[in-house]
Parts: C-alpha cells; sequence; structure tokens
C-alpha cells in the first residue's frame, strides 16, 4: 500500500517526461505536467494514453492514471503546490540551471528537486540553487515507464534523508532504484554500457568483424542473461580466479582511448546518424526502423511478465 500521495511536478512533456509521469500518475500520486511547446502540452496526455495501450494497460486504469494528470501552461503554475519536481528537459546545461532556478523561485521551501539526465554532472546543474541540499538526480531509462531501473545520484550537498525519500517514492511507483554515492560522469549504467559500446566500435574500426556480427554476439550469447545475471553475479558464477585469469589475457589488449573513436566521428561528420538518417553502423530502411523498435517494446513488455513470475 501506498505510504504518501504526493504532489509530483514534471518539467518536459517530451518522451521521457510524458513516461515519468506516466509513472507516478500510475502509481496514485497526483502530476502537473508542463512544457514551453504548446504542441508537447496539447498532444501529451494522448501520448501517455498510447503508451498505456502499448504495455496492456487496461481501459479502466488508463482512465484512472489521466485524470490524475493536469496539463499546465508554465513551470511556476506546475510547481506551487508540489512536494517534489522532475525535470525532464533536453541535455542542455544553461537551460537545465535556469529551469531550476525558476523553479525555486516558485516551488515550496520544502520540495525535493531531481534533474533527469543520462550523463550530465548532478552537481553543476544544481550549483546556483540556493537550497542545494534538497537537490539529486534521478536517471531514468528510455522508455522509462517501462524500464525499471532509476539511478538516484546525490551530489556533495544532498540531504541522506532527501535521497531516501526519493528511494520510497520510487520503489513504491515499482521502479528499482538504486542509490550513486558519488556523482561521476555517466552514473553507473552508462558508464558500463558505454565501455561496451567502445570495445564494439573498435571491433568494427579494426577490421575484426562486422557491426552485424557484434549485434548477433551480443544479443544471441551474453546479452540472454544480463536480464537475470549481474555481472559480478557471474564472476562470482564462474569463480573470482577464472575471472582473473582471463583478466590476465584480455584486459590489456581491449580498446582504452580516452576520447571518442575516429571511426564513430567520421560517421557523424558524414551525416551517417543511425536509424533517423537511414545509415550509421549499419543501413536502415524506415520499416527495418520501425520494426527495431516494435520489437524492443514488444520484448520490454514480455520481460516485465517473466521476471515477476
Amino acid at each position: 500500500m501506498m505510504a504518501r500521495t504526493y504532489h509530483i511536478a514534471v518539467i518536459g512533456a517530451g518522451l521521457m517526461g510524458h513516461g515519468i509521469a506516466l509513472t507516478l500518475a500510475r502509481a496514485g500520486h497526483s502530476v502537473a505536467i508542463t512544457d514551453p511547446v504548446a504542441d508537447a502540452r496539447d498532444s501529451v496526455s494522448a501520448r501517455i494514453a498510447q503508451s498505456m495501450e502499448a504495455m496492456g494497460i487496461g481501459a479502466g486504469e488508463s482512465t484512472g492514471t489521466l485524470e490524475r494528470v493536469e496539463v499546465v501552461e508554465n513551470t511556476a503554475g506546475a510547481v506551487s503546490r508540489a512536494d517534489m519536481v522532475f525535470e525532464a528537459a533536453p541535455e542542455k546545461m544553461a537551460l537545465k540551471q535556469a529551469i531550476f532556478a525558476e523553479v525555486e523561485a516558485h516551488a515550496p521551501e520544502a520540495c525535493i528537486l531531481a534533474s533527469n539526465t543520462s550523463v550530465m554532472p548532478i552537481t553543476e546543474i544544481m550549483s546556483g540553487l540556493r537550497v542545494k541540499a534538497r537537490a539529486l538526480g534521478t536517471h531514468w531509462w528510455n522508455p522509462p515507464h517501462m524500464i525499471p531501473l532509476v539511478e538516484i545520484i546525490k551530489t556533495e550537498w544532498t540531504d541522506p534523508g532527501v535521497a531516501q525519500a526519493m528511494f520510497a517514492l520510487l520503489e513504491d511507483a515499482g521502479k528499482t532504484p538504486v542509490m550513486v554515492e558519488k556523482d561521476v560522469p555517466g552514473f553507473i549504467g552508462n558508464r558500463m554500457q558505454h565501455a561496451l559500446w567502445r570495445e564494439a566500435v573498435s571491433l568494427v574500426e579494426n577490421g575484426i568483424c562486422s557491426a552485424e556480427a557484434v549485434d548477433t554476439v551480443v544479443k544471441s550469447c551474453f546479452g540472454r542473461r544480463l536480464a537475470v545475471l549481474g555481472p559480478l553475479e557471474n564472476a562470482d558464477l564462474v569463480g573470482t580466479d577464472l575471472t582473473l585469469d582471463i583478466h590476465r589475457t584480455v584486459l590489456a589488449d581491449l580498446e582504452d582511448r580516452k576520447g571518442p573513436s575516429p571511426y564513430l566521428e567520421k560517421l557523424v561528420a558524414d551525416g551517417k546518424l543511425g536509424m533517423k538518417a537511414g545509415e550509421g553502423f549499419r543501413n536502415w530502411t524506415a520499416e527495418e526502423a520501425d520494426a527495431v523498435r516494435a520489437r524492443v517494446a514488444r520484448h520490454l513488455t514480455k520481460l516485465e511478465g517473466i521476471l515477476e513470475e
């Protein structure tokens, strides 16, 4: 049973903001969502409904969730009664800092302030606040209403009680929160994910295999067990002695450059921006790209049911 009903404000009604609003309204909280773009405000309720339909949520629950979401014209109106604010604006430092300056000017003194970002330093985002102890980061993964994990990032100023209150709210809403004790670039998940991506790019760049081969290996091998067996669990499963032997042989040969791959930089310079451009590491038709997105959504929906058994 939910311990407390909160007034939640979500700043930004795009892909991430609408999913955050959906999740928290579905958990029983009242949500005020706003966006500076009128089209985003006008369409957000319909997009929340579409996302719930894709998740297989019934009409009754969907209607109740939407009734708890209020679309508000501006930030001041959205945060005026908020217990917690989630900022979900584009990944631009000056924009996020300006949003929090406005939020702090209109939100209640005890309101908890959270920035949703995948890699940006929370400490820098919150550096201009008058009350820094109530601020932290929450990295929701895309799509936020389907991926369980939310990373909670403390800054050097974050009150431990504030971080714990956020942890409790997210856990009660059905998420899987983890605490990031130090504000480092990429937090936990993206540091590990992009270490894998760096090696994947390097394999293609150095002619060891094709991009298709990289993706096939991940999807047909260790990727299949990652949902139920984390890397350190796996190391304990096979034995730390075997893990050490493997590291002594392999680690010295892995990609360790400190900057981006020149191969990746050239793709971007040549306009090969991935699915949205029809070409990146691989070639994509619009139909193929849509099929991948649909496959991911179906997989996440099915996986949630499997892991709950």
